[in-house]
């Protein structure tokens, strides 16, 4: 019986191609997009789950209180973990773990040439306790004993494959880092999976980490440095938070109170930007939800269409369904009948969607930088599956109640009214609330995309075009070398200022210190943003003087500069009052007066709020070279650059980087949602255009007499343009009137992300509502036309 209701279905539809092709591209399209959708969240909400005891793993990250609110940050002191060996040993293991980015590894025992042996890669030292703690399983070495001793070093199979062409000749060599220390390989990691926030390529034993200038007190939270623990199954971290508050407390002395501990559990550390990853990537729940929701707009919206012109589709077919049930039958027959061809519409439209989802996807993953791929795994399949039965059931029971009630006797005698098919009320509401999702991603693209272009052309306080930072080079002679590097590109067509610094001047990473100001017992009360430059760097970034000068370049900090924002939070009225006046960092370590005072400019990212900030010259800091170069000349100052550069360090790696692309990449995920946003807004425009498509079909069809009378009694075309026009004019207002303050809501809600953003302006929603009736317009218009130029006397004579 089923194998006859699908063998019927097929033939009924091969009947009806145009009607079929319009579907199955606007379903295929919205399971495709739906498919994308589930894909990548389920890629996000993968991360690091895969760690046997990660339900009891914990972040002991660092918090600050200050009177603007409260600071999170992934680091934590150096002696925490000893002090929570000591202290609290119900912890079933701690363990710490240092990161460094970009850093140089060689091969001291390679006969390749210098140029061949030579790699950056994301290092870490880390205690052999982290691999308790965590599951990255050993292919060679023992995970207890590997980075016991120090100047020892694991390697993942595909790192070790880089350096020495196989992982088991790895065993036993030897690289170096940071052209300084010698490392021995005495363990093989199997590959770390990419959903980890653990990046692990090169580990270092964790008692070479000292060499890292980490600050050894209980006081510096180094935000490179994690500490980890797995609690045992029997204590939760709220019991376990009073002993580590206890723990701090001992060990802090009374004046750095405002600062302690909280547990972060590790299902949290992807999705929680306060904190931030290894890997250098969150992605919030919040954004999850709103992919999530988008995915299921999208696809009901796909459906919507597929009910309008199943409606519309209705009148043709009305003689069909009185035929039937003369010839006896039943309601529910029919029913199935509609179903099975709803069925076989939707299993087309899966498959098609998943061919579109195969080509799509290598730009969503150039698109977002991921390796997503579409492996048919059980819950993709269950995915796949479930959108199958309740698309199939969403859009075909609707219809198929419509068709299998007609009156045989009504529908045969060509009596077909309105009210027979379902009334217009039904498809109207659906119109709007196509349009209504569709309007609100529009508006929502247009905010996203307004915001990134503020961050793009804000005023920062500093010179950011044909900037470019250069690494500078860590060896025994490094200050003379560095010196002597910055005359010699100084002297160089093409180059306008040199400067050194450990800094851009907007940078992600910053150097935040409590201080003691003017002679005072105490702690200022909150922290400056310490920013360790040479003099010429105010030139080299044009950072203007409000008051005093530059600081002179000698051996030890002879004089502070400081940014407008820390004079008043001192309580100065005018920049000129705190000139001469001490800074004093570390109790004592670091004291000179203030020598200048520079307009403010934004230290980091635009997201953050600028912070009160202190600049010193500091050389043994130094890591940049920051070359302001002739916008006309680049290319050629580059390649001149290069060659300076390797005749100073020919062991090292040349590499530079552009300021404003670094700067640029702090906003790369709002860039990537911003992409999305457009993308999934033009999916919903063209699908829901689709569905108004068949919605002016269903009206063309029931108005065909009505439009040939009023040809009859002299109607122009724009007059019948108009009649069809007004009605979904009026619709996409409606869907606009619930779009606009939904959308508002949440996107002034993502806004507050932001410490500096956009105003929501009224040209936003002027703009949505205009492109909303501009593309409708332009999607009616060939059915209104078509409507309206046809001859009278046929439409006169149509059943």
């Amino acid at each position: 019986m089923f194998k006859n209701y699908l063998k019927t279905a097929w033939q009924n539809l091969r009947c009806h191609k145009s009607y079929v092709t319009i579907n199955t591209i606007g379903l295929a399209v919205g399971i495709a997009a739906c498919l994308l959708i589930f894909i990548l969240v389920q890629y996000q909400t993968s991360f690091d789950n895969f760690h046997k005891n990660g339900e009891r793993i914990y972040r002991v990250a660092g918090v600050i209180q200050t009177p603007e609110g409260v600071n999170y940050t992934t680091g934590s002191a150096f002696p925490l973990a000893d002090g929570l060996r000591l202290d609290c040993p119900q912890l079933e293991q701690v363990g710490r773990i240092y990161g460094r980015k970009d850093k140089l590894i060689t091969l001291p025992d390679d006969k390749r040439t210098a140029a061949q042996k030579k790699f950056k890669e994301t290092i870490f030292f880390a205690e052999p306790e982290l691999f308790n703690i965590f599951n990255f399983p050993f292919l060679a070495g023992d995970a207890k004993t590997a980075l016991s001793a120090p100047n020892t070093a694991v390697l993942t199979q595909e790192t070790a494959e880089k350096f020495f062409g196989s992982w088991q000749a790895a065993i036993g060599k030897f690289i170096k880092y940071d052209n300084d220390q010698v490392f021995k390989v005495t363990g093989i990691l199997k590959n770390v999976p990419v959903n980890t926030d653990f990046p692990l390529r090169v580990v270092f034993s964790f008692k070479n980490a000292r060499n890292e200038d980490i600050a050894a007190d209980w006081i510096s939270q180094d935000g490179s440095l994690n500490t980890f623990i797995l609690l045992p199954k029997q204590l939760s971290a709220a019991q376990f938070d009073k002993d580590l508050k206890n723990l701090v407390k001992k060990n802090t002395p009374a004046e750095y109170a405002n600062q302690g501990y909280t547990l972060q559990p590790l299902s949290d550390i992807h999705y929680n930007s306060r904190f931030g990853t290894y890997s250098g990537n969150t992605f919030s729940k919040e954004l999850i939800t709103a992919l999530s929701l988008i995915g299921l707009f999208l696809m009901v919206i796909a459906c919507i269409n597929f009910i309008n012109l199943s409606t519309a589709q209705a009148v043709n077919r009305s003689k069909e369904v009185g035929v039937r049930k003369v010839l006896g039958g039943s309601r529910g027959q029919l029913i199935t009948q509609f179903l099975c061809e709803t069925f076989i519409i939707t299993l087309l439209s899966v498959v098609i969607a998943i061919l579109i989802a195969f080509v799509a996807l290598p730009l969503l993953n150039n698109l977002l930088q991921t390796s997503l791929s579409i492996q048919f795994s059980l819950p993709l399949m269950a995915f796949l599956g479930g959108i199958l039965i309740a698309v199939t059931l969403l859009s075909g029971f609707y219809p198929a109640i419509i068709l299998s009630g007609f009156n045989p006797v009504t529908v045969l005698k060509s009596r077909l009214t309105n009210r027979v098919v379902g009334g217009l009320s039904m498809r109207r509401g659906l119109v709007v609330f196509q349009f209504a999702i569709a309007q609100a991603l529009i508006i929502g693209t247009f905010i996203v995309v307004n915001q990134m272009d503020f961050f793009q052309n804000a005023a920062t306080g500093f010179d950011k075009e044909a900037i470019v930072m250069v690494p500078i080079g860590n060896d025994t002679a490094r200050n003379v070398k560095m010196q002597s590097l910055k005359t010699q590109l100084r002297q160089m067509a093409g180059v306008k200022d040199v400067s050194l610094s450990a800094f851009s001047p907007m940078d992600g990473a910053s150097w935040q210190s409590d201080f003691r100001f003017d002679n005072a017992l105490k702690k200022s009360g909150f922290q400056a943003d310490l920013k360790w430059a040479d003099a010429d760097y105010f030139k080299t970034y044009n950072i203007q003087f409000v008051a005093g000068m530059p600081y002179r370049e000698v051996d030890t900090v002879s004089g502070f500069v400081v940014n407008e924002m820390m004079v008043k939070k001192l309580g100065f009225n005018s920049p000129e009052e705190i000139l001469g006046k001490k800074i004093d960092f570390w109790d004592g370590s670091i004291t000179a007066p203030v020598v200048g005072v520079v307009k403010d400019f934004n230290g980091q990212s635009l997201k953050d709020k600028m912070l009160p900030t202190v600049l010193a010259a500091n050389k043994m800091i130094y890591r940049l070279i920051n070359i302001k170069m002739q916008p006309q000349h680049v290319r050629q100052t580059l390649a001149a650059v290069e060659r300076i550069w390797n005749e100073a360090y020919p062991e090292l790696m040349y590499e530079y980087e552009f300021l404003d692309e670094k700067m640029a990449s702090f906003y790369k995920q709002e860039s990537q949602l911003s992409q999305l946003y457009k993308i999934f807004a033009a999916i919903a425009i063209f699908i829901s255009c689709l569905g108004l498509y068949g919605f002016v079909s269903f009206m063309a069809v029931q108005r065909t007499k009505e439009v040939g009378i009023r040809k009859v009694l002299g109607a122009s075309v724009a007059n019948i343009v108009y009649l069809f026009s007004k009605e979904f004019t009026l619709l996409i207002g409606i869907a606009f009137l619930i779009a606009a303050p939904l959308a508002y809501y949440f996107m002034q809600h993502w806004l507050q992300n932001f410490a500096y953003r956009i105003n929501i302006g009224m040209e936003t929603f002027l703009l949505t509502i205009l492109s909303a009736e501009a593309i409708a317009w332009l999607t009616v218009g060939y059915q209104a036309i078509k409507a309206a130029v046809a001859n009278p006397v046929k439409s006169l004579k149509a059943e």
